[in-house]
């Protein structure tokens, strides 16, 4: 299986690997490719009968993650490479990560999945794609890819400036040229795709990029990897779907280009950014005077490090505990931050009401009303953007 492929970036730079999304081709990545190609070799490749790739008939993850590794092999030879994809290209890459651990330095995994869902939807809208052709369902594409496209009557990219829609544009246009039989064959992929059991062998530094409103691989997708990948950091981009690096590139870009720096400092400093979002620690670190570096420095190192990294409980559980413990003590200023840190953490505002309902019974009916107060400005804050 022969992809087509195109590499961008200095030829010194370490090599970064990205797959696409099924329907679209490797410019879906193009509004992050400035920025990673000024510190990356890019390498970017299309699946089969999509952009430039010659169509196939028998496709299966494991075999697209073969045709992968031939391709770094005659670029790259045995050097080591960062991976990641979007959707499909997201499994290539986990597969990838999986099958050769010593050799991914890094792997990014943007609104995909261990296993997405029943076999039975797939295989039917393969059936459908060869009956009817791609027409029909490129026609339907864009409500599960884009947020802005729910409404029927939306044929635009209402909510994003004029580059932003005009990227949005080119990928709705990418599944029209898709070759049908091609994207049966790689639906039937996806029908048998399933890493659940075997994410613990992936051992590079994961980041799990979700849309906050993705139908097609939810959050609760994103967070089964999170929690199945040692290490791994989750990030919830809000107001997007499934393409949410093109839909919110902002977001994306900052959160793949720091994952793939890895350059933020100690271990409690990441960790503290990926809850708190930079905003907050770059508030915090402006703040930071010579009689309160010993605190900063305190919290992050123990609280930030030895506590929030344990792997004990998952980042949820954790967010959870910590909701639970800031309405017992009171603390309504540091709640409100903890409630947007649980989003980030893949808690959905529904998960929050719980935790907070919960808390009446255990920690007072006052307190709790209180709670409820912040955390409902807190989540409309957060819902408005």
């Amino acid at each position: 299986m022969k992809l087509s492929h195109r590499l961008d970036g200095p030829a010194w730079a370490p090599l970064l690997v990205l797959g696409p999304s099924l329907g679209t081709t490797m410019d879906v990545w193009e509004p992050q490719l400035e920025a990673l190609a000024a510190s990356w070799r890019v390498l970017r490749y299309d699946l089969p009968g999509h952009g430039g790739s010659a169509p196939a008939t028998e496709v299966t993850v494991g075999l697209l993650a073969d045709a992968v590794l031939g391709l770094i092999g005659e670029l790259a030879g045995e050097e080591r490479f960062a991976i990641g994809g979007i959707s499909l290209g997201g499994a290539v890459a986990a597969t990838v990560a999986a099958r050769v651990p010593e050799r991914v330095s890094h792997l990014v995994l943007c609104c995909t999945s261990a296993r997405f869902g029943e076999p039975e939807p797939w295989l039917e809208r393969a059936e459908a794609v060869r009956r009817d052709g791609m027409k029909p369902l490129a026609d339907v594409l864009p409500a599960r890819w884009f947020t802005s496209h729910r409404a029927k009557d939306l044929p635009g990219a209402e909510g994003h400036d004029a580059g932003e829609a005009e990227a949005i544009s080119r990928v709705l246009r990418m599944p029209y040229g898709t070759d049908p039989e091609s994207y049966a064959a790689c639906c039937e992929a996806i029908a048998a795709y399933d890493l659940t059991g075997g994410l613990g062998a992936i051992t590079a530094p994961t980041l799990v990029v979700a849309g906050a409103d993705d139908p097609a691989t939810p959050v609760s997708h994103a967070v089964t990897l999170a929690e199945g990948i040692p290490g791994a950091l989750l990030t919830v981009v809000r107001g997007a779907a499934h393409l949410a690096n093109v839909e919110r590139p902002g977001t994306v870009t900052a959160a793949i280009t720091r994952h793939l720096r890895d350059d933020g400092g100690t271990e409690g400093t990441r960790t503290r950014r990926q809850v708190l979002g930079d905003a907050h620690v770059d508030r915090a670190v402006a703040a930071t005077t010579d009689f309160t570096r010993d605190f900063q420095d305190l919290i992050t190192r123990y609280a930030w490090d030895e506590i929030w990294n344990r792997p004990g409980l998952d980042r949820r559980a954790r967010s959870c505990v910590t909701l639970t413990a800031l309405v017992a003590g009171g603390h309504l200023d540091e709640l409100a931050m903890h409630v947007r840190a649980a989003l980030r953490n893949g808690l959905t505002p529904d998960e929050i009401k719980e935790v907070l309902l919960q808390t009446a019974i255990y920690c007072g009916v006052p307190a709790a009303n209180a709670a409820f107060a912040v955390a409902q400005r807190t989540l409309a804050e957060w819902t408005a953007g």
